[in-house]
């Protein structure tokens, strides 16, 4: 049985994501030292107090905003696991998802090389254990589903190793998604063959 979302309750998660959708733009032309709450208010077309109860504070609207952007990652590369039998493929597909959707998106290009990427680069090296735990989960849990012979914490570390190699081939870039993830996948692979 389908449970079904109160209107109340839809029409705040609505509102919610209007004001993740304003923060985001506006995070990405103006940085965090620029993100004013009463601009996301006017964006989204509702009070700065409402921005306020929604949040509580601009460091926890940009933390919300940075989670949301991190689940579009992760949906992306789940369906990616989830479509791909060999570890192989898999490894190769989600590396190269990651690093061109990270090139595409709007806030992470920002982050990468926009007026403002000083200012927001933290989200991703400083401030990244949430971008960080949640993707090594991912990608570890994975792992020692397709590989049972594979140790959780060897598990752990290639995951932390495939992550971190993917986030410095968005920040870095040095060729096409396509490149970095072969780059990944040379270095990464052998150890992960070694216990298949």
């Amino acid at each position: 049985m389908t449970e079904i979302t109160p209107f109340s309750e839809r029409v705040r998660l609505s509102l919610r994501e209007t004001l993740l959708d304003a923060a985001a733009e506006l995070l990405a032309q103006h940085g965090f030292a620029g993100l004013r709450m009463v601009d996301v208010a006017t964006s989204a077309g509702v009070s700065r107090q409402t921005v306020y109860n929604e949040f509580g504070s601009k460091a926890a609207l940009v933390d919300a905003v940075v989670l949301r952007t991190l689940s579009e990652f992760l949906d992306g590369t789940e369906a990616l696991w989830r479509a791909t039998t060999a570890v192989a493929d898999s490894l190769r597909a989600t590396v190269e998802y990651t690093v061109r959707h990270g090139r595409e998106n709007r806030l992470v290009a920002a982050v990468l090389g926009g007026a403002q990427a000083e200012d927001l680069l933290p989200l991703l090296t400083t401030r990244a254990e949430p971008v960080f735990r949640h993707s090594i989960d991912q990608v570890s849990h994975h792992l020692t589903e397709r590989i049972p012979a594979l140790p959780p914490e060897r598990a752990a570390l290639l995951a932390e190793s495939i992550v971190r190699l993917s986030i410095s081939h968005m920040l870095l870039p040095g060729g096409t998604p396509g490149e970095a993830a072969d780059a990944v996948c040379s270095v990464v692979l052998p150890a992960i063959e070694a216990h298949s």
